[in-house]
């Protein structure tokens, strides 16, 4: 087969960015691949058509786009540029590559360009629902009706959790019910694994020797609830550090201060390579994500995991599926810096404990979601919606 991408944003720096990353790289490994994407990073075993963005934007934020506008914040105008930006380089990549079917990240914009595709070249695609466009379709009306029939005319909505599904659902009214079918993110399990050389390294460059670390990687959105984690910093019993940036790293680094606290390091966004982010999920004793809102899935946690980091996590969204309290991780209420306090201690204070928890969590990803396994539904997805025909239509240029 051969299979276009179409992604909104980086490869980098955001989950639906890791998704389509690890996902179009897997699949290569079998298929023809190509992805249509605002970035000029290569991907290992995909062909890349970069998007030249008239501006940049995104739904909640992005740390490699700081000063990017949200769509919210879009003029008709702006929503129309972004649109022909993407139908342009949609249709580009449609004619060289000539894909057999296209598979969208986000129900919206590129949905729109592939809507059109599909009438115009008949190829079939597919979305997938990240979860972060959802706040914007439900805000913003203007993103509606356009979304709408381009949900009518996907083969399959492919929801990322059963949470994310059934918000996808509400926004839509229930309608396209009969054609979700809920896929994970997964996980490099080969690349996202523990590494002691890649702790050492941490300890080197934050001078965190023989001291107990809790990790928290995203967006620093209020979303992520890390203000939650910092006011539990004073009487959590190690070092906290955080990785990422967004418009509330001022603020959270203001809180910090005016707490005089001495044991959170705010080292910012790493930028690109999965080699970076490893040796701090292998040299955290204990991953924390205490999300406010309902996180889609979190492929940060799956990634801490998979380097065999139990988490503390709020039970929000789509988390669930992935961490079972007191097996590979604990749940805690979402802004309650008390309860944080309680489970990370917990985990810090038993070394034996926090082990256990730890063979878990990566005994848990294996099982679950490896990109092997989740390319594998995928390629089913993808030879069951492919367009099927004796003679097919040739590409008019």
């Amino acid at each position: 087969m051969r299979i276009l991408y179409l992604q909104t944003f980086p490869f980098w720096g955001s989950g639906s960015g890791t998704y389509a990353r690890h996902l179009a790289s897997e699949i290569g490994k079998r298929h023809k691949v190509a992805i249509v994407a605002p970035d000029e990073r290569p991907i290992e075993r995909a062909k890349l058509y970069t998007v030249k963005m008239p501006f940049f934007v995104s739904f909640t934020g992005h740390p490699e786009w700081p000063n990017s506008k949200l769509y919210t914040q879009l003029t008709n105008r702006e929503i129309l540029q972004v649109h022909e930006t993407f139908l342009n380089a949609t249709i580009s990549a449609v004619e060289d590559f000539r894909p057999d079917i296209i598979h969208v990240h986000h129900a919206f914009p590129l949905t729109w360009a592939a809507s059109f595709v599909k009438d115009a070249y008949k190829i079939n695609f597919i979305t997938t629902i990240h979860g972060s466009e959802l706040p914007t379709l439900e805000k913003d009306k203007r993103y509606w009706r356009l979304t709408y029939d381009a949900m009518f005319r996907t083969k399959r909505v492919v929801p990322n959790s059963g949470w994310t599904r059934e918000w996808f659902l509400k926004i839509f009214r229930g309608y396209f019910h009969e054609k979700c079918r809920t896929i994970p993110g997964g996980v490099n399990i080969d690349k996202f694994a523990y590494t002691e050389s890649g702790a050492k390294k941490v300890d080197e460059k934050l001078q965190l020797h023989k001291k107990p670390v809790v990790v928290f990687a995203g967006k620093l959105t209020k979303y992520k609830g890390v203000e939650y984690l910092i006011a539990a910093a004073r009487k959590i019993h190690g070092e906290i550090v955080i990785l990422g940036d967004g418009p509330e790293r001022e603020r959270l680094e203001q809180k910090a201060r005016g707490m005089r606290l001495t044991n959170v390091h705010f080292v910012g966004h790493l930028g690109a390579g999965i080699a970076k982010l490893v040796p701090y999920y292998s040299r955290a004793d204990v991953f924390v994500a205490p999300s406010v809102w309902d996180e889609p899935l979190g492929l940060v946690i799956l990634e801490a995991m998979s380097c065999q980091t139990p988490v503390v996590v709020t039970r929000k969204g789509g988390i669930p599926l992935a961490v079972k309290d007191g097996y590979n991780g604990f749940f805690v209420r979402p802004r309650n810096s008390a309860e944080i306090v309680e489970k990370v201690n917990k985990l810090l204070d038993d070394p034996d404990l926090c082990y256990r928890m730890g063979q878990n969590a990566r005994k848990s990803v294996e099982e679950k979601f490896s990109w092997e396994l989740i390319s594998k539904k995928f390629e089913r997805l993808y030879e069951a919606c492919k367009k099927k025909e004796k003679n097919p239509v040739e590409i008019r240029k």
